[in-house]
């Protein structure tokens, strides 16, 4: 397959803002990263930073304009392709000395690579001709990292037109779809997260940019972020009919990832990826006796055997050894790290006073919340500005904010239209039902807490970019909030990009907390801290309800198992197993309690 990187790790999406610029850091240096592409108005506050800094002309896309947002989409990553491409040639054609950025480059990679070990030959020899040779393979090796847009499917409300029809192809995930494909960028990649989007999906169709141009070779890919193997092979299959080939699944843990957490039914990660593992093979015969007779069908050339499909994982990886573990164990492509990189500001975009939060973040600091006006559960870093700026609303008794960007719009309960519960408009009309609901007072303070814990993600999320850069990115609407997963108690340290490559390769040690527990365990925890949290809220559950707790505890018990079975022939920290009979004991309890 035709994957650039030569590194064995990627960089995530993050926020909005927190990986908008990422690949303009990273991607020089071979590492691939991937920035959001749905709030425009962010792209085009990055769009005049860049300009500006690369010394071009900022000629603004206004918001009135025929078809701005797919333009504004378009040109930032047409402009973040010539900075990378501008980079990378500097890097190439740097000296080979101390504190270079091209020694850098080399320095940065594996030690197993086989470009690092030519990097140490062309070092330590001492013939002049050899060294010559080498000094130009290494040259012409130098070469970027993916980069790599996200589109979450979720977020695709219509867009209409000025008489109030809706635009054809003109919703927030179809634009931006487009707006990517149309762009320069060239063995790069679309992930698709947060769940399939029939919509989207079948737009795929009408553009021949995710075509393969031969076996295994792809100008642009098609990446799906799951998070167990039956959402791979769902996914995959509807797109295998349409002719359209998944690349790579890039499977999260539901519960120990950043932003948004999709739980699964209590399916942890070390037997979902034994289900990727063992079935590999399979899964790529299966999407591949449907994609070939649909491309056929199509009047294309079909292929002879399935590309490659590349699968991935990322939540909570925190060690060298986790990683490597991964890799050896499952056959893992590459290792996504995310919540770590938020602490290097070389790789990612955070505004100095959230930084310092997340250095200073604890265990207690970081928690699964019901802050999300999706409804669905996200994991969150206390004490924001954004969460300051919601408390002093709500004591001010004008709660919710401005719906200004309107990507989450979904409510129609009391209006035609829908709008989003983080806003002012929505928090109004629940509050004043509560209060007239007649509801037992335990009960409305626990609804007009979930009412109004809601929190506007949009410009929250977006902020940290025209903070840093200031760049007013809306008026008076400066909060930033920010979503890293639990693994950011375990670091505190503002590393440089060398510094958190080296922990990610086990050549350096950047962990605060020594005493964390293995990524497998740290999950297991979540989850039954979940579970505790779903038992707790359903006292009398019907027979549905109790069919799903019953299958979760199930899912949990062989997942436990599971773990017990790896103890036999592979090696874990000192007090992994411990922390099995830990939660084991702690499962038979819970499930004691509401028996």
């Amino acid at each position: 397959m035709n994957t650039l990187s030569p590194h064995q790790f990627h960089i995530p999406v993050m926020g909005l803002a927190f990986t908008i610029d990422s690949p303009v850091k990273v991607a020089a240096f071979g590492i691939s990263s991937a920035l959001s592409i749905i709030e425009d108005n962010l792209i085009e506050t990055m769009r005049k930073y860049y300009y500006q800094d690369t010394g071009e002309t900022y000629v603004p896309i206004s918001n009135k304009e025929e078809n701005y947002r797919a333009r504004r989409i378009t040109d930032y990553l047409d402009l973040v392709n010539r900075n990378v491409q501008n980079r990378l040639e500097k890097i190439r054609n740097s000296a080979f000395e101390t504190g270079s950025d091209l020694v850098k480059y080399f320095e940065m990679l594996p030690e197993n690579s086989g470009l690092k070990e030519k990097y140490h030959e062309f070092i330590k020899t001492s013939d002049a001709e050899l060294k010559r040779t080498l000094e130009n393979l290494l040259r012409k090796e130098v070469k970027a990292g993916a980069i790599e847009v996200n589109i979450m499917t979720k977020i695709d409300k219509n867009n209409f037109d000025k008489s109030g029809e809706p635009i054809p192809n003109g919703s927030d995930a179809l634009e931006a779809l487009k707006a990517y494909a149309k762009s320069s960028l060239d063995n790069s990649a679309v992930i698709f997260s947060a769940g399939m989007n029939p919509r989207l999906y079948n737009y795929l169709e009408d553009f021949r940019e995710f075509d393969a141009t031969a076996w295994g070779s792809f100008s642009k890919r098609i990446v799906i972020k799951v998070s167990d193997y039956r959402s791979a092979l769902i996914q995959g299959k509807y797109l295998a009919k349409k002719g359209i080939w998944v690349s790579e699944f890039r499977i999260e843990s539901g519960l120990n990832c950043g932003g948004h957490a999709f739980a699964t039914q209590g399916l942890l990660l070390g037997p979902i990826l034994e289900e990727f593992s063992s079935k590999r093979e399979e899964l790529a015969e299966e999407l591949f006796s449907l994609y070939d007779p649909a491309l056929r069908a199509k009047g294309q050339s079909g292929f002879e055997k399935p590309h490659p499909i590349k699968i991935t994982v990322q939540g909570g990886i925190g060690t060298a050894e986790e990683a490597t573990f991964l890799q050896t164990k499952y056959g893992i492509d590459s290792t996504g790290w995310g919540t770590p990189f938020l602490l290097c500001p070389e790789a990612t975009t955070v505004d100095e006073n959230t930084l310092e939060l997340l250095s200073k973040a604890g265990e207690k600091d970081v928690v699964l919340s019901k802050n999300s006006p999706l409804g669905v559960r996200f994991n969150y870093l206390k004490d924001t500005s954004a969460e300051k700026e919601k408390l002093d609303r709500i004591k001010n008794g004008k709660p919710g904010s401005p719906c200004t960007e309107k990507y989450l719009v979904s409510n129609t309960e009391f209006t035609k239209e829908p709008i989003c519960t983080a806003s002012t408009k929505y928090q109004k009309l629940k509050v004043k039902q509560l209060e007239e609901a007649g509801l037992p007072e335990q009960e409305f303070k626990k609804q007009l807490e979930e009412v109004l814990a809601k929190e506007c993600l949009c410009i929250g999320l977006s902020n940290a970019a025209p903070v840093t850069y200031k760049e007013p990115f809306l008026k008076k609407l400066e909060a930033v909030t920010i979503c890293p997963g639990p693994n950011i108690a375990n670091y505190s340290k503002i590393a440089s990009l060398q510094e958190m490559t080296d922990h990610i390769y086990g050549r350096k040690d950047l962990l605060s907390n020594k005493a964390r527990p293995h990524m497998f365990v740290k999950e297991l925890e979540l989850y039954l801290d979940y579970f505790q949290e779903e038992l707790e809220e359903t006292k009398n559950p019907d027979k549905k309800t109790l069919r799903n707790q019953n299958n979760f505890a199930k899912s949990l018990k062989e997942g436990i198992a599971y773990y017990r079975a790896l103890l036999v022939e592979n090696s874990f920290p000192n007090g992994f197993e411990a922390s099995l009979d830990i939660a084991e004991n702690r499962l038979e309890e819970m499930l004691a309690s509401c028996s």
